[in-house]
């Protein structure tokens, strides 16, 4: 049998290989690369990795000038349609339907989308991560088109597409006790329903604790960016991660307005006032840092807080991490995210080196330690030894990468290779817990060209209702306008 003629979605019946020019294997001494090695797997783990595994196979299949490594963990995954896209060329937010008016806050928020397409969104989202070699993930959405949360009927969907399309997730609803609303004046305020965020709480306890012993879903839980958050709301929510044993996400020192608006909430930034209440805990999973402060930072460091670093989002908008090597000599664990669309692990790779270079000069960061933090370091600040790597007994989950793109001249180290000259599309193959979850952009449990249509009807659905929860209500054309004026006539 052929490699292309594997079913998707299912593991190969016994022991079963792939060799290839290039392997990365993690040993006792460390991570190598290892030319023209084998990996084997059985069930869900990695029985081999080396030069040439003497026992016995039922397949091998070469995959010939390719890379084989273990699969990218994604700690801020995108999981909707991404809406900060629309923010690329129109600011000042509030102005641009990112911050809800007064006036859509009276007549009273509603969904902006159907739960059945919440549903097709995370499906669609999922496979996006497959096929960009991404292969554990915590997904994120937005909250600025819901009502108010995310809802545990369309987690418990999503726990079924993770499990039915073969994405190892950390899966929980997003809450809040509050939200920033603009005035009619252009003024932002922070207005608050705790309530309603401790019910959120609630819900999402309940949620963690009907999915505990899935074996590619386990709980997170996901309280919205802090400065929509009450003190009450997230000491609940740690002592809620301790029961249920793990992690928290929390986007907090990620830009200015919440920076501003927490410093006027308690007076103080976001981690020092976490801090205040002991909220900074190793189980922390701490979104972006980009204006975090050498007291912030240093918090992060004392209490065990993993940063969770989304280069392209922030170069998009004009930020950055200063600096991935600052953080990382202050021993601070950086993990990945992609939060945007594509969630393309590899560019983010690539965004980060440069951005870090161009802050701290060519020899602050190798390459080596932007694919261990895209790797090794998400398991870590997940508290696992058996993702993120390529060694026996760790769970196979992996990425083949195609190093003969033609697109790809010349390659030099693969690793390198890969960062410098590639994007996820020379992604071939995914696979998760032994399955065979995308090859050849095909992925399983969904057609995703068809996909890709519905998704982009839905995307076209929400911008027409735009104007409802944008300051002054005016028409789509002004809140985006084209890039360049559009022609009239012929």
């Amino acid at each position: 049998m052929r490699f292309d003629d594997l079913p998707l979605g299912q593991r190969p019946a016994g022991r079963w290989s792939l060799t290839a020019d290039w392997i990365v294997v993690d040993t006792e001494q460390g991570r190598r690369l290892l030319r023209g090695g084998e990996v084997v797997i059985e069930n869900d783990r990695i029985l081999f990795a080396g030069k040439r595994f003497d026992g016995e196979v039922s397949a091998r299949f070469d995959m010939g000038a390719a890379l084989v490594a273990p699969g990218f963990v994604d700690l801020d995954a995108l999981s909707d349609l991404d809406t900060t896209l629309l923010a690329h060329d129109n600011w000042p937010s509030e102005k641009k339907g990112r911050v809800w008016p007064q006036a859509y806050v009276d007549r009273g928020p509603y969904e902006m989308y159907s739960p059945e397409e919440l549903v097709a969104q995370k499906r669609f989202a999922f496979g996006q991560l497959l096929l960009n070699g991404i292969t554990s993930a915590a997904p994120i959405a937005s909250l600025f088109y819901r009502e108010w949360g995310e809802t545990v009927a369309e987690f418990s969907a999503a726990a079924d597409a993770a499990q039915d399309m073969g994405l190892r997730v950390w899966l929980g609803p997003a809450y809040r006790a509050g939200g920033m609303v603009v005035d009619e004046t252009g003024a932002m305020h922070a207005r608050f329903d705790e309530d309603r965020g401790l019910q959120g709480l609630d819900d999402a306890v309940g949620f963690a604790q009907s999915v505990q012993g899935r074996d590619l879903v386990s709980p997170m839980l996901a309280p919205d960016r802090v400065e929509t958050c009450t003190q009450t709301l997230l000491e609940r929510t740690m002592s809620a991660a301790e029961d249920l044993d793990c992690p928290v996400r929390l986007h907090m020192a990620q830009g200015m307005m919440e920076l501003q608006t927490v410093q006027s909430l308690h007076g103080k930034t976001a981690p020092q006032w976490l801090n205040s209440f002991e909220a900074l805990s190793p189980r922390l999973l701490a979104p972006h840092a980009t204006v975090a402060d050498d007291t912030d930072l240093a918090l992060y460091r004392d209490h065990g807080v993993s940063v969770i670093h989304c280069p392209l989002v922030a170069a998009r908008h004009g930020g950055a991490l200063r600096s991935f090597a600052k953080l990382r000599d202050m021993g601070i664990n950086l993990a990945m995210g992609t939060d945007t669309a594509p969630p393309d692990m590899v560019l983010n790779m690539a965004v980060g080196m440069m951005a870090c270079r161009m802050q701290d000069g060519h020899t602050s960061i190798t390459s080596a330690e932007m694919f261990d933090a895209a790797t090794l370091n998400g398991a870590k600040a997940l508290r696992r030894d058996d993702i993120g790597v390529l060694r026996a007994g760790a769970k196979a989950d992996i990425a083949v990468f195609d190093m003969a793109d033609p697109h790809m001249a010349p390659r030099i180290d693969p690793v390198q290779t890969l960062i410098l000259g590639a994007t996820g599309r020379v992604t071939r193959a995914t696979i998760v817990d032994g399955r065979l979850s995308m090859r050849n952009g095909d992925v399983a449990g969904i057609d995703m060209k068809a996909a890709r249509a519905a998704m982009q009807d839905q995307f076209d659905g929400l911008v027409e209702k735009y104007p409802e929860r944008t300051l002054g209500h005016p028409p789509v054309e002004q809140i985006f306008p084209p890039t360049f004026p559009l022609m009239n006539g012929d």
